[in-house]
């Protein structure tokens, strides 16, 4: 477990030190709102959509790939949004309730549970969680323009104006374009994939340095109490009843340890990218974002000990 809490702080402390970046720059004056405006607008249309593309475009689908463990992670995924989503609507301001709700059920499994479900159980993780990869990108990000459709000041919340918000997300858009290329492998030419991953690769550094301008003191102290509870809600009771149900399902060791991983995973740089396209409550999603990621070197190493205390993995 040593091991697993190293990988973990080796993950997390690289998302720090550019949120930290981009408070640094942001008071040195080197960023402003335009700065941060533009490059939110670029990550959310152009280099997170090619990130995601890429990512299904390489996977091997058919690799363990298991049905099973499909079903149950999406099952548990609407169930999950559905109670992140209830509590909003029962605690939060109208306003706030689709950034509450975003940042309690959407996590960061590309980057943190598939790097820790690798860590784990080698080429075997890897497998199963680029497939559950593949599921998660587009649950989350339809659920996602469904919940923040409905409480933005920008989107009409008649079913049409849902679904015409859906289906032009520019991060569903890649997915749903990368599905039949992985799906068929039509191979793709060198110099169009290795342009692809030059250009993906700004996706994470100038989310996290747009969500660290965002920071200020102001928006920490008036986001703190919404914010935490969303974090508690995605960091310890979200996790637990859905760790439970997998173990209740019948899954066991690995499996279980992997689904454990995905969902206690911390809320995705993508939601803060999501908010702010939506002109949602960006500042709340990138405390959240914050509070969640600082958490999880606790919250993942405390739950997968008590998995193995229990005998479960």
């Amino acid at each position: 477990m040593l091991a697993v809490a190293q990988q973990t702080l080796a993950i997390t402390a690289p998302v720090f030190s550019m949120l930290f970046l981009g408070v640094a720059l942001r008071r040195l004056g080197w960023i402003d709102t335009n700065f941060i405006n533009t490059a939110s607008s670029l990550v959310f249309r152009g280099t997170m959509p090619t990130l995601l593309f890429l990512g299904i475009v390489k996977a091997d689908l058919s690799t363990a790939l298991q049905p099973e463990l499909i079903i149950y992670f999406v099952l548990a995924t609407l169930v999950c949004f559905a109670i992140a989503w209830a509590w909003a609507v029962w605690r939060c301001p109208l306003v706030d309730r689709g950034i509450y709700t975003q940042g309690a059920f959407r996590g960061n499994n590309g980057i943190v549970g598939l790097a820790l479900a690798t860590s784990m159980y080698g080429d075997y993780g890897l497998s199963v969680g680029a497939v559950l990869g593949g599921v998660v990108i587009l649950c989350y990000n339809t659920l996602s323009s469904i919940v923040l459709a409905i409480y933005s000041p920008d989107v009409k919340s008649s079913p049409w104006a849902i679904c015409k918000s859906i289906f032009n997300n520019p991060l569903i858009i890649g997915v749903l374009a990368a599905m039949p290329i992985a799906y068929w492998q039509i191979p793709l030419p060198d110099w169009l994939l290795v342009s692809g991953e030059y250009f993906a690769q700004m996706t994470l550094p100038l989310a996290l340095i747009c969500i660290g301008g965002t920071l200020t003191l102001a928006s920490l102290r008036a986001s703190s109490g919404i914010a935490l509870s969303s974090s508690l809600m995605k960091m310890v009771w979200l996790p637990l009843l859905s760790t439970l149900g997998a173990w209740a399902w019948g899954f066991r060791d690995a499996d279980l340890a992997i689904l454990f991983l995905y969902f206690a995973s911390p809320t995705a740089a993508a939601s803060y990218v999501m908010a702010r396209a939506v002109n949602g409550n960006h500042e709340l999603a990138a405390v959240i974002i914050v509070i969640t990621t600082l958490a999880a070197v606790v919250t993942t190493n405390v739950g997968l000990l008590l998995l193995q205390w229990a005998g479960w993995i």
